[in-house]
Parts: C-alpha cells; structure tokens; sequence
C-alpha cells in the first residue's frame, strides 16, 4: 500500500491526476464523504438515500446495479432491551415467592437472546417488533457467462452510539500493560454479559439462590439500561465502519471496468441493515442464495477497513466462534502476499458482521476488518467515526486485495 495517513500519496505517488495511487485515493475519499453526512440508521431514509447514490454510482462505472428493499426490523436493541426487561420481571415474580414461573421466563429471555444475537430464527424479534424496509445494493460486473462467482461484501448503514462503546478500559490497557495487548487474539465477549443476566435469574430463581438470582437482577438491569442507551442515539457517520467497505467496492468496480477480469462473475453488494445484526444481507440470501450454488461462489465481506493495518478474521461469533473457510482464507493471504499488502493473521472476532451469513450457509467466506496498533476499531461506533480520521492507504489496500482475490478466482 502506498500512500500517508490522510490519503495524500508519498514520494512513489507524485506522477499527478493520472497516477493510479492519486486516482484511487481521490475515489475513495470522494465516496466516504458523500456519504458520511447521511444519518444512516438501519431502514431509515437515510440508508436508502445512501443505497440510490451507491447505485448512481456503481451504474456510472458499468456496472448493472439495482437497489433491492427487503423486510427488517431496524434494530438490536428494541429486542434485547424487551428481553432484557423480561428477565428483570423473572426476578421480580421470583422474589415474591414464584420462583418455577419466575425461572421459566428468564430462560425463555435468556434463550430469545441468544437466538437474536446468532441470527438463528429471530423469533422474539419477529414477534415483538413490526417489520420495517432496508435497502441493499446489488450490483453485476465481470464475466456475466462465467460459472464462478465472488461476492463482494460492505455494508451502508451506520450504528448509533452508546455507552458500552466507549474505548477507555482498551485505550489504559494498552499503554499500561501492551504486553496484554499482544498476546489478545480477541475482542472482548461483549454479549456474553447480555446471556448471563437471564441465566443467572433462571438459575438462581430455580435453585433458590437469593444472591445469584440478584446478581442476574442487576446484570438486566445494566443491560436494559445499555439497550435503551443505544436505541435513543442517532447515527454515527460511520466513515470507517463501513464506508470504507463501500468505497473499497466502488475502487474494484472501476479497476474491473478499466481491465475487465474473465472467469468470475463478480456481485458488488453494499447491504443495508448490517447494524441490526445482519438483516440486509439475510434479506439478499433469501432471495439470492437459491440461485448461488455453494459449490462455485466465493464471499469476500470488507467491513471496517480504514484503522491502519488489515486482518483477515479467523473465525467470528458472538456466542461460538465459527471459522472462517480455511481454504479462501489461504488464497485470500496468498493474494495478500503477491500484492505486497500486508495482512495480519490470528485474530477472531466475537462480534458478528455481514460475513457471518453465508459462511453459516456453507460458502467459501472469508472476512477482512483493521485495527490499529493497539489492536483497536478506532472510534468503532462513536461521533468521532469521520471521515478526516480515516486511514485512506489501508482502504486502498483493501481494494487492490479485493480485486487481486477476484483475479485469482478467474484464473482458476
């Protein structure tokens, strides 16, 4: 990768307008600031004035693109903070002597919680809350004929912020104690502490245990507080989380406009609803993945690609990590490796984002994110998410591997 901090190329990249490196940087930087000042929310107007622009602008580059709307409920934390408040009544029934009722109601929570976060069936989701419209963005280029297809994955809309996102406790740790830092192969189970509220009132409920069943009392509580934080925020603009992943697309439609690749047939799709647990792209697999043989398509998601340095997740999860497919995340660091940019390895996710999907489908999936030198999303779903603060270079670099992947693909 080529290229400073703020996107200004180096002494290799002072050629003038034409230089490809300059070319890129200017593409990328225009889309991330067209879109940024959009409030983005997932199935707001917002996303889908974003999605009609992506569309402008992947149909100005040869690209057949379309925006398809499908149902979607709009947010996480309606639903989980409804759980949450159902565990908090499950101690309440308990501590007035109905202990097998009060027991039975947070396991129930505890389980729609769990079922929501995996994206399993979303059944409490389905019931509580009624169905809104994201707007995802699907568009075609490369070998139309070609039987092998790559996915390419990002997402526009934007998460609102909240308390729990705040970076401090990681920030001290890492100039403390790095030595932590670089030994964490994860981030922190973040939903882990949403499950154990539920599961310590059921359980205590169940065995009598008064200390437990309150430790689950107040473990709800800060997670419906935590619920009700984000669901009263706005959007952030999210530049790097994930317009970097937009842009990134938009700089690959054009490579494969200026040298059009044979052999794959390649689907740009900019997804909408990313932020309330993958919606948007369930709503694409729906409509997509019967027409997507297993056997011939490959899904690259580029998601939060401008902190600074490249990784290829692992595996990801907010409950079991599952693993990324070994085979693609191989060509896909092989690519890496051919085109100089540098990619780490050894690290998993205990989040979830749009890849998460069609890897639980069976297809070949690999998911490249970034973080910073102290292992950090920098300014991951907080206002400061803005364009000026973006790592231009590393989106760029996302980019190039993007298309080098779809070349390795084509060539077979």
């Amino acid at each position: 990768m080529t290229g400073s901090r703020t996107g200004r190329p180096d002494e290799a990249g002072r050629a003038g307008p034409a230089d490809p490196t300059t070319r890129d940087l200017r593409l990328l930087r225009s889309v991330v600031e067209e879109l940024a000042p959009i409030p983005r929310l997932p199935t707001s107007a917002g996303e889908r004035r974003a999605a009609e622009l992506i569309r402008r602008r992947l149909d100005g580059l040869g690209c057949r693109a379309v925006v398809e709307e499908t149902p979607a409920r709009g947010s996480y934390a309606a639903p989980i903070g409804l759980l949450s408040a159902a565990a908090v009544a499950g101690a309440l029934v308990a501590g007035r002597g109905h202990r097998v009722l009060g027991s039975a109601g947070a396991a129930m929570a505890c389980l729609g919680i769990a079922d929501d976060i995996t994206g399993r069936w979303m059944l409490a989701r389905r019931a509580l809350i009624p169905p809104r419209r994201t707007s995802t963005v699907v568009a075609e280029t490369g070998d139309s004929q070609a039987r092998r297809v790559l996915c390419l994955l990002a997402h526009h809309d934007a998460a609102p912020s909240g308390v729990v996102f705040h970076q401090g406790i990681h920030a001290w740790l890492a100039r403390r104690h790095p030595a932590v830092i670089e030994r964490m192969t994860s981030n922190p189970p973040l939903w882990w502490p949403v499950l154990a509220g539920p599961a310590a009132v059921s359980l205590g409920s169940a065995i009598g245990s008064h200390r437990l069943r309150r430790a689950g009392l107040l473990a709800g509580l800060a997670s419906l507080a935590a619920m009700l934080d984000i669901g009263r925020r706005p959007a952030v603009p999210g530049a790097n989380d994930n317009l970097s992943g937009v842009a990134a697309l938009v700089a690959v439609a054009g490579a494969l406009q200026r040298d059009p690749v044979h052999g794959v047939r390649v689907l740009l799709v900019s997804a909408g609803a990313e932020e309330a647990l993958q919606e948007g792209i369930r709503g694409f697999g729906r409509r997509h993945f019967p027409r997507l043989p297993v056997a011939g398509t490959w899904f690259l998601n580029l998601d939060t690609v401008g902190s600074g340095r490249l990784v290829l997740l692992e595996a990801e999860g907010p409950i079991r990590l599952r693993g990324y497919h070994p085979g693609f995340k191989d060509l896909v660091s092989e690519c890496a490796a051919a085109r100089g940019i540098p990619l780490i390895r050894g690290l998993r996710s205990r989040s979830s984002t749009d890849g998460s999907v069609p890897n639980r489908h069976g297809y070949r999936t690999a998911t490249v994110v970034s973080v910073d030198e102290r292992k950090l999303i920098p300014n991951y779903h907080l206002p400061s998410d803005l364009p000026q603060n973006l790592d231009y270079s590393c989106v760029l670099g996302a980019a190039r591997l993007a298309e080098a992947v779809a070349r390795r693909i084509a060539s077979g």
